[in-house]
């Protein structure tokens, strides 16, 4: 465990970063490549003074060229945000309104969730593509020109899906091509697109199935629903194939990565991935301490759900610590020792954490509902869009009602023990209070309700204390050399 707070000064000299640098862009493609007519044509069109560019950080080199272009060509002042405070995906409009900016430009790589504060404009890459290569895969995994097969892609490669599916629906008359799609009267792409909002995507002639999610809309054939469909991805692999195949997880699975123009059917086992996600709600299920980490400031009804969670969780007998600290790794979470799990609220793309090298679990918000909602069942259902998940969304399941002498108990299949669910119902909501005491029953069981607190008291270290009056006034001194981890003076042994 030391490992991960401290390291040889010599190990941090000589480490070495596999870094692949992406050189500048020629002036004359960025044009094309940027968009940057469309971008200008879109900020004269609604006036816009200030203007904030998101770029991911391997797109930073062409960052400056870029704003000097729009600048030359509009009356705007534009703000590079190039270190975003969360997923790069996703678009910052914290950062962006900290210069006061009227608009926001993303560029490359996004999840589409949608956002509500200021006006965006989304800039993919035009990635390369070999349309023949594809398509020649894409035979190659599919030799029966009846299946059903719904072609999904990177938003990177949208540019060429169109050409994709005038070389195969000659052959595959079922062959169902999804199109981008933003929700909110706010976002633009490619000039104004389709927009949605949370009701139900109807379909034209009103029969068939039509899916809206994660960005994408796609019609499936009448009588038909996605279960009956395999699904073709073009992209390389990420969050966005991983985020599909969670939610998606009846379907299989073939992909085509551009970069290596191979096809592969996906065999991740699901179902494997699946049981490890069951494994941290029965961690979930036994934590008494959660601490709910905000992963985004920009993804629409955060706040609802960070209010849903904590509500959720005082009715299930377990206290919660809301954290909001950007980007998260290793030695932050792990400051909170106290902590027993934690819930991540993010996007879709990026509410997958793989938390095998944290020290405590990192769950979503589904997964949490499903540790203490007892009427939420664990079942071929997975939500990874937190949005779904309140009031008014399709996979919204109400907490059960509480009864104050519903003791319910069952036993952990982690640690075997018995375990209660409503311990902390006559938990007043609020407390004026940093610790109080809980009388259970009439009885004289009392319970401290103040978990980080007590956790703190027992430490043999709580952190820097003042002592203001205490310290003797000296005169400075010298201090000692080198680093925490080795003084000079203390020697090598």
């Amino acid at each position: 465990m030391a490992d991960a707070f401290s390291s040889s000064s010599e190990t941090v000299i000589q480490r070495v970063l596999d870094v692949n640098p992406k050189g500048n862009t020629p002036t004359e493609d960025l044009q094309e490549l940027y968009q940057i007519t469309e971008t200008c044509a879109f900020i004269s069109e609604h006036r816009f003074a200030k203007v904030a560019l998101q770029f991911p950080d391997e797109l930073l080199v062409d960052s400056a060229a870029v704003a000097e272009e729009i600048e030359r060509n509009s009356q705007a002042k534009t703000f590079i945000l190039g270190d975003t405070s969360y997923g790069s995906c996703c678009v910052d409009e914290v950062a962006a309104e900290h210069v006061g900016a009227d608009c926001m430009v993303h560029y490359g790589s996004a999840c589409l969730s949608p956002s509500r504060r200021l006006p965006v404009m989304y800039v993919f890459e035009k990635r390369a593509l070999d349309v023949q290569m594809c398509s020649a895969s894409f035979r190659e995994l599919y030799p029966d020109t009846r299946t059903h097969v719904v072609l999904l892609c990177d938003v990177n490669y949208d540019h060429a899906l169109s050409d994709l599916v005038t070389l195969l629906i000659p052959e595959y008359p079922n062959l169902v091509a999804a199109e981008l799609v933003v929700e909110g009267e706010q976002c633009y792409s490619h000039g104004r697109i389709k927009s949605l909002n949370t009701e139900p995507c109807p379909s034209e002639d009103g029969s068939a199935e039509v899916v809206c999610q994660f960005g994408r809309r796609f019609s499936l054939k009448s009588g038909s629903s996605l279960t009956d469909y395999r699904i073709f991805y073009v992209g390389r692999e990420g969050a966005t194939l991983r985020n599909f195949m969670m939610t998606w997880n009846r379907c299989s699975f073939c992909s085509f990565d551009p970069v290596s123009a191979k096809g592969r059917v996906e065999s991740v086992n699901v179902n494997r991935a699946l049981m490890k996600r069951y494994y941290a709600i029965e961690r979930a299920k036994d934590a008494g301490v959660v601490g709910v980490l905000v992963g985004t400031l920009g993804v629409a009804d955060y706040l609802a759900i960070i209010r849903q969670l904590k509500e959720t969780l005082r009715r299930a007998g377990k206290k919660s610590y809301v954290f909001a600290m950007g980007k998260l790794n290793v030695p932050k979470l792990a400051n909170f020792l106290e902590i027993d799990v934690f819930v991540l609220i993010a996007c879709p793309e990026n509410s997958l954490l793989d938390s095998s090298e944290f020290y405590k679990p990192v769950v979503t918000p589904f997964e949490m509902e499903v540790a203490c909602n007892r009427d939420r069942e664990w079942s071929e259902e997975y939500v990874t869009d937190f949005r779904h998940l309140l009031p008014g969304g399709r996979s919204h399941v109400p907490m059960a009602d509480e009864q104050e002498d519903d003791d319910r108990t069952d036993v952990s299949l982690i640690t075997g023990a018995l375990r209660t669910h409503n311990l902390l119902n006559s938990e007043p909501v609020q407390s004026s209070f940093g610790s109080s005491v809980v009388l259970r029953n009439q009885t004289l069981t009392v319970a401290n309700t103040n978990s980080a607190a007590s956790f703190l008291a027992g430490r043999s270290w709580q952190g820097l204390e003042q002592k203001l009056g205490e310290t003797p006034v000296v005169k400075a001194v010298e201090g000692r050399r080198g680093i925490a981890i080795a003084y000079e003076e203390e020697g090598t042994s």
